[in-house]
């Protein structure tokens, strides 16, 4: 797992340029502490981090290869799970490898197929390939975008790079941000070109990019497509056991420590089971790990987002496959600590105001990287087999909107509680929620004869891969990369998708319940208590010792800089009411007013973007 960046410019030599090249490399150490470097030639400029995974010695980057007519360059983040296969394929068409790693089957991959590789292509990447003989750079993303990678046009070609830091570390690209990167950073849409930031966008999931002197042009190599279904249940889900196995035990491949992180939920559960039984093939154990809060077993009270604490049964199903387990406890100062807020808001590069779920996260990914370098994780459970209330609700289901949003409070949707009164009306969110939701179901296919509730259950499908499961991946990967971790998904893989996508409705809650496939996939690997256990959400501090902290540094700014650009955003009279009020008082959306109010301050001082409120 890495971190890429680059630049071209067709009007210019880019070696006289090399310690810009050399500062956009360097934001992305976090992603890759082991080894660094840069590639220049001509207009093309490529830079690569490198944490490295497998191949520690062979696998450098950025990575060349001559060709009679010129050379081939490589920078590439992230893991091709099936480079075995691959490389064997080549050696059979005559290449020769220099090393064992992924990335080198990558680039030999182009060098045969061309921009057609990506097809061939399958796990989580992010890679740029600069082409001397026909002078242009290609740009690939993987399905899913599991991998983020980010462009910048410009006058004479294009900045690039895995997160926006490292763009914005260019002097061409202005930060800044208008109206409607605020619409996208105060919703929960997760558009998936848009980067919040203006003038800068995101390659879109399954999307090749090339770039020449003519210009930019975008090509989809993948996207959900409709397909007939014609298993019957029991090889529905003996199909979905199939595809979760073969794509753990990929995925297991490593060439330093590897774990799982475990809640006790069913998702979880399922990938440490399956990454149990087959270590234990090889003589081995898994090892785990749960994210705790201090004091929560004394003070949780069961809600309708979480009805049981996670450790309980995090143990359970520890004992079940005989994994070596550990629970990282967090308390509350170290999730409102302003050290840990500052370094999300810099991994995340923009004030999403998540607080201490994103805190919890980042704290957790850097206690498991004390022990290892790579985690599979069950992210993607819920959007795959449906396992949000809102797909089995219908008064959720068939709300005309994204469905997370008729089932959460507007306050958490549309997060401008604390905003000027005079931009929430500028931005007016529910215009751009409708309008936005228009564009993101245009695209799904219906076929004559479904149902309605085929044809509703299958728009949610399209709706959760190509949205919400983009916020949710995001997340996952810019937090645990800042603390040098990779965590992989093996429940991304697009072959899995593809297939459930597709199994029809009447199968998919064939027992009445969320995630039907995949408890039926996994029951008998897993302890009863889990198999039965109720969908519950990602955990948050509940202790009111946290809350505190949020209203003391609330306070200190309220007191302390008062002239804060902030205040051209947010309303201080209702910042300051709730700085005041008691702890006891403020509800789940008012806290995160507070902690987004936090995070902008810290954004405004980090980044001091132009902000354009009209």
């Amino acid at each position: 797992m890495c971190g890429i960046t680059g630049w071209v410019s067709f009007d210019r030599n880019l070696a006289r340029e090399r310690d810009t090249v050399e500062a956009m490399t360097a934001t992305m150490a976090e992603r890759g502490p082991d080894a660094g470097g840069v590639w220049i030639e001509g207009p093309a400029a490529l830079g690569h981090r490198r944490l490295a995974v497998i191949d520690i010695g062979g696998g450098g980057q950025p990575m060349t290869t001559e060709t009679p007519n010129g050379t081939v360059a490589l920078v590439y983040s992230g893991e091709v799970y099936n480079f075995t296969e691959l490389r064997s394929e080549l050696v059979a068409r005559g290449h020769r490898f220099r090393s064992r790693s992924d990335t080198e089957v990558v680039l030999r991959g182009y060098l045969e197929w061309g921009e057609a590789v990506a097809e061939r292509l399958s796990g989580m990447y992010a890679f740029a390939l600069w082409d001397v003989r026909d002078q242009r750079l290609v740009l690939i993303r993987d399905r899913l975008g599991i991998k983020p990678l980010y462009l910048w046009p410009t006058a004479d070609g294009v900045l690039f790079g895995s997160e926006p830091k490292a763009i914005l570390a260019n002097s061409l690209a202005r930060p800044a941000l208008g109206l409607d990167g605020m619409r996208e950073l105060f919703t929960m849409i997760a558009d998936p070109r848009s980067a919040v930031w203006d003038e800068m966008e995101q390659v879109a999931p399954g999307t090749v990019v090339t770039v020449s002197r003519e210009g930019i042009r975008r090509h989809r190599y993948w996207e959900l497509t409709r397909a007939e279904h014609t298993d019957d249940l029991q090889a529905t889900i003996g199909t979905v056991r199939g595809l979760l196995q073969d794509s753990v035990a990929r995925q297991l491949v490593a060439d330093v420590p590897l774990c799982t992180l475990l809640s006790g939920g069913l998702d979880s559960s399922a990938i440490t089971a399956l990454a149990a039984a087959r270590l234990r093939e090889e003589s081995e154990s898994v090892r785990t790990f749960t994210v705790d809060f201090a004091y929560q077993e004394r003070t949780f009270v069961a809600d309708e987002w979480r009805a049981t604490l996670d450790s309980p049964f995090a143990r359970q199903v520890a004992d079940h496959v005989g994994a070596r387990h550990s629970s990282v406890v967090l308390g509350p100062a170290a999730l409102a600590d302003p050290e840990v807020r500052a370094a999300v808001v810099a991994a995340r590069d923009l004030p999403y105001g998540f607080g201490d779920s994103d805190a919890s996260l980042y704290l957790l990914s850097r206690a498991v990287r004390e022990h290892s370098t790579v985690a599979l994780s069950g992210e993607s459970a819920d959007e795959i087999f449906a396992g949000y209330r809102w797909f089995h609700e219908p008064a959720l289901r068939d709300a005309a909107t994204f469905p997370w949003m008729a089932a959460m409070p507007k306050e958490m949707t549309r997060r401008t509680g604390l905003l000027r009164p005079e931009l929430v009306r500028e931005l007016d969110l529910d215009t751009y929620v409708q309008d936005k939701y228009r564009e993101a179901v245009g695209p799904v296919e219906s076929a004559a004869g479904d149902s309605e509730l085929e044809a509703r259950a299958r728009q949610l499908s399209y709706l959760h891969l190509t949205r919400f499961l983009r916020a949710m991946l995001d997340r996952k990967d810019r937090l645990s990369m800042a603390a040098s971790l990779e965590v992989r998904v093996p429940l991304c893989d697009h072959r899995l998708i593809e297939y459930v996508y597709n199994v029809p409705w009447t199968m998919r809650a064939y027992d009445g319940r969320e995630k039907s496939l995949l408890r039926g996939a996994t029951a008998e690997l897993l302890p009863r208590s889990v198999v039965e256990r109720k969908k519950s959400h990602y955990p948050l501090a509940s202790d009111s010792v946290y809350l505190i902290a949020l209203q003391k540094q609330t306070a200190q700014v309220l007191g302390d800089r008062r002239g804060h650009r902030v205040f051209e955003l947010v309303d201080a009279d209702a910042v300051s009411e709730l700085a005041r009020r008691p702890a006891d008082g403020i509800d789940l959306p008012e806290r995160i007013g507070l902690e987004q109010f936090l995070d902008l301050v810290m954004w405004l001082d980090r980044y001091d973007p132009v902000v354009t409120t009209a």
